[in-house]
């Protein structure tokens, strides 16, 4: 596999959009009026308190996001209330993803922030797709498997919305990330920031440098399954953390690509602190914006990956045969032997990369965040 041929939704997710969320987020998408006709939500429980809309309670799927903040549930701000005239995005259960936003919207800001369901000017929901779900399956093709001892979480960014990595999988031992597929909004891929062992669904915040959690955790990973079934898996390091003082400690942990019964293209895919800052193995290896390496693995279709973590010097398993510990996966699996890998280097040289990848410091406010108005017109999931 080559980088030229990858998605364009998994381009975007290399990129790493929500490190942009607070510094450029509101200067890099052009201005964009939008009308919408709002459809009426169905069957859902609609309660009306202090001038905003209040976060269903009857849609099992649907999991609240720090429900004693402003956001009070939704896949916002902490300091942001879901307002009259606005979008609010919302997360979903494990390996689902978000099923509901303007259906006019493209990525283009402030239209990228028109996820979830819509406030009207009376403090009520509507539905923007009626009677379709608020929340639906991912594609299944990625695992996330833990073997570094302790609980781990997984920040996937909100989008479309502000981009936060606000959205928690807690994986002790296995979990089914929330890929989305081709019908996903604008065909955009899931970006998750990867937490050190011992971090719970607290750390999936916009955090400061004084730890590395939440948009300063060290890994982020990205994925999306296209049209055809293949689904393309990136790790890489994270740009805002290597551009930061907290990479005079490396991590006690690393990430690795595996397919343990084979159908992968792009193996190894190996991001091993031992070997230095910054190093990913990989012959596939490339550098995007900012200067951060990272590697993308192609799944093809009815097969599983896995993103495992594990302690640094200790390794993984290698090259993709996981023998000792099975893993839960929901997608058909292949034969071993279409599984391809390539020669393993640690060498810094990229391969050129046609992704940028901005990076920022700054936490999203609610001054960032616009709502739409009665005449305006995405994200998914945590993991056990």
């Amino acid at each position: 596999m080559r980088l030229i041929n990858l998605s364009a939704a998994l381009l975007g997710a290399l990129s790493a959009p929500s490190v942009v969320a607070g510094k450029q987020h509101g200067h890099r998408h052009n201005a964009f009026e939008h009308l919408r006709q709002h459809l009426p939500v169905q069957s859902s429980t609609l309660e009306k308190r202090g001038g905003q809309c209040q976060f269903p309670t009857d849609d099992p799927n649907m999991v609240a996001v720090t429900p004693d903040a402003k956001n009070a549930g939704w896949a916002m701000s902490p300091d942001q209330e879901c307002k009259p005239g606005s979008y609010c995005p919302f997360a979903c259960k494990p390996g689902m993803v978000m099923n509901q936003w303007d259906p006019d919207s493209t990525y283009e800001y402030p239209a990228s922030m028109n996820g979830g369901l819509f406030c009207n000017k009376n403090g009520e929901i509507e539905k923007p797709f009626k009677g379709k779900p608020n929340c639906v399956s991912g594609t299944g093709s990625i695992e996330a498997v833990n073997k570094c001892g302790s609980k781990m979480s997984w920040c996937q960014t909100v989008l479309p919305g502000n981009e936060a990595m606000l959205i928690p999988t807690l994986v002790t031992s296995s979990a089914t990330l929330a890929v989305p597929g081709s019908s996903y909004w604008c065909s955009t891929a899931a970006h998750f920031y990867i937490n050190p062992p011992g971090t719970g669904e607290e750390g999936c915040i916009w955090g400061t440098e004084s730890e590395p959690i939440g948009n300063w955790s060290p890994y982020v990973a990205g994925a999306n399954t296209e049209a055809n079934g293949q689904t393309f898996v990136k790790i890489g390091w994270n740009p805002i953390w290597e551009d930061s003082g907290l990479k005079s400690k490396l991590p006690d942990f690393g990430v690795e690509i595996q397919c343990p019964d084979g159908g992968c293209n792009g193996l190894p895919c190996k991001i091993d602190p031992a070997n230095g800052e910054g190093n990913v193995g990989s012959s596939l290896s490339a550098k995007g914006a900012g200067g951060a390496a990272f590697c993308v693995v192609t799944v093809q279709k009815g097969s599983t990956a896995q993103i495992v973590a594990f302690s640094s010097g200790k390794g993984s398993s290698g090259g993709g045969d996981d023998d000792d510990e099975e893993t839960e996966s929901s997608t058909a699996k292949a034969e071993p032997s279409t599984t391809a890998e390539a020669k393993v280097t640690t060498s810094k040289e990229p391969v050129v990369s046609t992704t940028e990848e901005p990076s920022t410091t700054a936490e999203p406010t609610t001054s960032a965040l616009p709502t739409t108005t009665s005449s305006t017109s995405t994200t998914t999931t945590t993991t056990t």
